[in-house]
């Protein structure tokens, strides 16, 4: 175990796990590998021009920048001169070049209706949506809210917005009435696109009701255009409200792209925390397209052929960086799926991945986990052959759980791409290149090329490899945000007051021996037991290393003795039964992995866990049931249910 001193004689966050296992590339694919060990070199001698370089060779300008990159730190200006539309780097100059007929996606509903849309369709369909946003008085600068389902009609409204240079911003499904109202009276939106609803786990969801709780606190808000999913009769307010189908099919496809500056706002997206006023992570407009564009074709080894399916929600940001602009910059066909991946059974991905061959999967470590618990027989069921590369994203990934994906997923063959980046970044940041990185279960590997990353102790300074602590980003990137709306105060103590001169990502890490970055947790999930501060991420990996379990989460609760001890919730494989023995055992099992120090003082075994849409698992409610508290907000849960199912359990916590 190795401990490194913070400045108050307290240890910073303790390295308390060793991974040894390790992957080279094969190097078959390692030949055909889009990228090459030099990126890495190239960056660093020269940060600032090796993005420049890309900038020039990726993007098409219709003027081209003047300054690579402005930098008054927290503020960044990237390609500065520049002019340039997103629109028509993802859809129109693909056209030009021939692939009209190339499809964009594949659109699966979860009732099981499909479409599929190629680029020429795509296109067309921006087009008149972009015009139907003109006709209801939106123009340059305006903003527009988003609300709506998995559907086609989420990614055309996206693109339509950047096509005429308004700003988006789009609010998760699953928000409540009250967080979309916040959302549009932050930011002033003038217009509403949702739809009447969606599917979700079998059943429809309504939203435009929601929506008409949420407008009637919005002044803001002039028009709202309704998809009509479900065929649900809703509420339509004369004069205010247009159907899809009536205002944007009657539109011309012809809608020239708006060239805007380089630093123009492309969109807002909301963080979803707890605190009273939302938090607008704002992305401009050519930085954010490059560092997404750039970072899925080498990340993801992207070839022309390739069927990508990054299986994640629009409404977070990997669906807009990973979903809609950086695949659609590189002209990529990808999948989209409206609904749960268990229904209507658990068999239901991995149909998806045989029917429409997919050779790329992006999914998070909550959802890899929910597959284990159900066991191998339904990847075994299917013809994954197809899967070249394969991706996580999200929470940490344990190592149980990347070594069961690498084996019943990607067939032993497929390298595994263990992604780490925020809301706040727009791409990835930390990650493995397929073909040039030697992997190792549960590691993020090192930064991606250009990007500058360290390990810092609560005083700032660099901690030695074999240490943990903070996570902190030492230069800009072009995808960063560029503030918090409105709000450049906030921006400033929020991510760069902590360590002056750094980004603090909020989440704990450490470097193991060779320097590869291991991923801990948000810094507010680190335990203080007894004066070590503990990892939740490494207690939880090793209660899954036990072959009886699938999922765990723990937190720390107050102890009178220990400050903190902890309580572990543990979901076990579906073959597993609960029992007084195996709660034992398993509290030995951490003991033995880790050590003493690390024993959950309390076990408890649950059907589920709550989790947001996105796949984090909410630990803060997770306290409140350990603690006996009433529960704070559930609204971003995916399944509210879940919380009371726990509650059920927890008279039968071992100790």
């Amino acid at each position: 175990m190795t401990t490194e001193s913070r400045g108050d004689g307290n240890p910073a966050i303790e390295n308390l796990m060793a991974e040894k296992r390790v992957f080279p590339p094969d190097p078959a694919f390692s030949r055909q590998a889009n990228a090459q060990a030099s990126l890495y070199d190239e960056a660093e001698r020269d940060y600032v021009e090796f993005w420049a370089r890309q900038a020039r060779e990726r993007l098409t300008w219709t003027k081209p920048f003047e300054t690579a990159l402005e930098w008054d730190l927290p503020f960044a200006k990237w390609f500065v001169g520049g002019e340039l539309n997103v629109a028509y780097n993802c859809l129109d100059r693909h056209v030009e070049a021939g692939l009209g007929d190339k499809v964009a996606y594949h659109w699966i509903g979860e009732p099981g209706d499909t479409r599929t849309l190629t680029y020429a369709d795509l296109l067309r369909e921006v087009g008149k949506a972009a015009n139907a946003l003109r006709e209801l008085g939106v123009e340059k600068g305006d903003r527009v809210a988003i609300y709506m389902p998995m559907i086609p009609e989420l990614p055309i409204a996206m693109l339509a917005c950047a096509r005429i240079g308004a700003p988006h911003t789009v609010v998760f499904g699953g928000f409540s009435a009250e967080a979309l109202a916040g959302r549009i009276n932050d930011c002033g939106a003038k217009v509403l696109i949702t739809a009447d609803g969606g599917f979700r786990r079998g059943k429809e969801v309504g939203l435009k009701h929601h929506a008409d709780e949420a407008l009637a606190a919005t002044p803001s808000i002039k028009a709202a255009i309704v998809v009509n999913r479900t065929g649900h009769d809703i509420h339509m307010v004369p004069g205010r409200d247009h159907w899809w189908h009536d205002i944007v099919e009657r539109q011309s496809p012809d809608c020239a792209p708006v060239p805007v500056d380089s630093e123009h706002m492309l969109y807002l997206l909301y963080t979803s925390g707890t605190t009273a006023k939302p938090k607008g992570i704002l992305h401009t407009t050519a930085g954010y397209l490059l560092g997404t564009s750039y970072s899925h074709e080498m990340i993801f080894d992207l070839k022309p052929d390739d069927v990508y399916w990054c299986a994640a929600d629009i409404g977070w940001v990997t669906g807009h960086s990973y979903i809609v602009y950086g695949p659609l910059a590189n002209a990529a066909t990808g999948v989209m799926y409206e609904g749960a991946p268990d229904t209507p059974t658990w068999e239901r991905w991995w149909e998806i991945v045989e029917q429409y061959r997919v050779t790329i999967l992006y999914m998070a470590p909550t959802a890899i986990r929910a597959f284990m618990k159900q066991g191998t027989h339904h990847p075994a069921a299917h013809d994954l052959t197809t899967l070249r590369v394969l991706g996580s994203v999200g929470e940490p990934i344990n190592p149980e759980a990347w070594l069961w994906y690498h084996e019943h997923v990607g067939g032993g063959r497929a390298p595994i791409v263990d992604t780490w980046w925020q809301t706040e970044t727009g791409q990835i940041l930390l990650t493995p290149l397929p073909g040039v990185t030697v992997t190792k279960p549960g590691s993020a590997t090192f930064p991606f090329p250009g990007i500058g990353a360290d390990v810092v102790d609560a005083n700032g300074d660099t901690v030695p490899f074999g240490g943990g602590g903070y996570l902190v980003l030492t230069r800009p990137w072009p995808a960063m945000l560029r503030g918090i709306y409105g709000d450049p105060e906030r921006y400033r103590e929020t991510y760069w007051k902590r360590f002056p001169g750094k980004y603090f990502a909020g989440d704990g890490a450490k470097r193991d021996e060779e320097g590869y970055f291991w991923l801990l947790g948000r810094v507010d999930d680190v335990m203080n037991v007894a004066g070590h501060r503990i990892s939740t991420t490494e207690v939880e990996s090793a209660l899954v290393d036990h072959k009886s379990v699938a999922e765990a989460a723990v937190v720390g609760t107050k102890d009178d003795v220990t400050g903190q001890s902890i309580f572990a919730f543990v979901i076990l494989k579906a073959d597993q039964t609960p029992s007084d023995a195996l709660a034992v055992q398993l509290r030995e099992h951490v003991a033995y992995v880790i050590g003493p120090i690390a024993r959950p003082k309390q076990l408890m075994f649950v059907p589920d866990l709550p989790k947001t849409r996105s796949g984090k698992i909410m630990r803060r409610l997770l306290r409140d049931i350990a603690e006996g508290r009433a529960l704070g907000d559930t609204t971003t849960l995916a399944d509210a249910g879940v919380v009371d199912i726990i509650r059920e359990h927890s008279g039968r916590a071992e100790e």
